[in-house]
């Protein structure tokens, strides 16, 4: 089971350094896989202060070309110089306000991967299309612009439960998990105001392969918890 941790724009260098150390000694399971997805200027903080560790270091989105005249990208041998072992990619917020359609994202995807990249592809519905009765049409839409890759792993996070509150039933969550499983044989992570208080009855979800962690992230013993409660599920 993967936990994934997003910071989203939060964390300078200082505070993600301090923020690694002292999970680095918060003693998470050791069945859990664990990742940390800090914003670029704080990822080489990140990479040093858990050297050593399991625990694994994702920037947040990655370009599709190596170099090249592209104002405000990253690209991924900049990130694997780093020691940043991948990537997000499609967050819903990266759709919402910086334009990246399911093309683009598709591109992000299969550059990083090509390049030897692990990548967390995000895909999800808005409350208008889920109150359309759209949600699974959605997602067909966006897994199709992506292949099996063993080291892709793919995010469910319904937009409207981004940064909310609001959360997707452990049904809901199971039904999207189950269709996006029927097109595309990846494992598939839960995003979506999880906390510790609803995260073991989401991740016990046979469909769910973990989590995708916002604002609960930002605090070590919350998102230690939310770690904790993966490794109960399996124990």
């Amino acid at each position: 089971m993967l936990i994934a941790g997003n910071w989203k724009m939060f964390k300078g260098p200082e505070e993600a350094g301090a923020f690694c150390r002292a999970l680095r000694d918060a003693k998470l399971p050791d069945d859990v896989d664990v990742v940390v997805c800090p914003p670029f200027v704080s990822l080489a903080a990140a990479v040093q202060s858990l050297a050593g560790t399991e625990i694994g270091v994702f920037a947040q989105n990655c370009h599709w070309d190596t170099e090249g005249a592209f104002t405000g990208e990253i690209s991924a041998p900049m990130l694997q110089e780093l020691g940043v072992y991948g990537t997000l990619a499609g967050h819903s917020e990266r759709r919402q306000w910086f334009g990246d359609t399911d093309e683009v994202v598709a591109r992000r995807v299969h550059a990083c991967l090509d390049a030897g990249l692990h990548v967390i592809a995000c895909v999800g519905e808005t409350e208008q299309e889920r109150d359309g009765g759209a949600t699974h049409d959605v997602l067909r839409k966006q897994v199709a612009a992506f292949e099996p890759d063993p080291n892709l792993v793919l995010a469910y996070e319904p937009v409207w439960a981004i940064g909310t509150g609001k959360t997707a039933t452990p049904e809901t969550a199971q039904d999207a998990h189950e269709t996006i499983k029927e097109l595309l044989d990846v494992p598939v992570l839960y995003g979506g105001s999880v906390k510790p208080e609803n995260a073991e009855e989401l991740l016990a979800q046979p469909a769910v392969d973990g989590a995708l962690v916002g604002g609960a992230s930002l605090e070590v013993e919350s998102f230690a918890a939310i770690c904790r409660a993966a490794a109960r599920i399996h124990s």
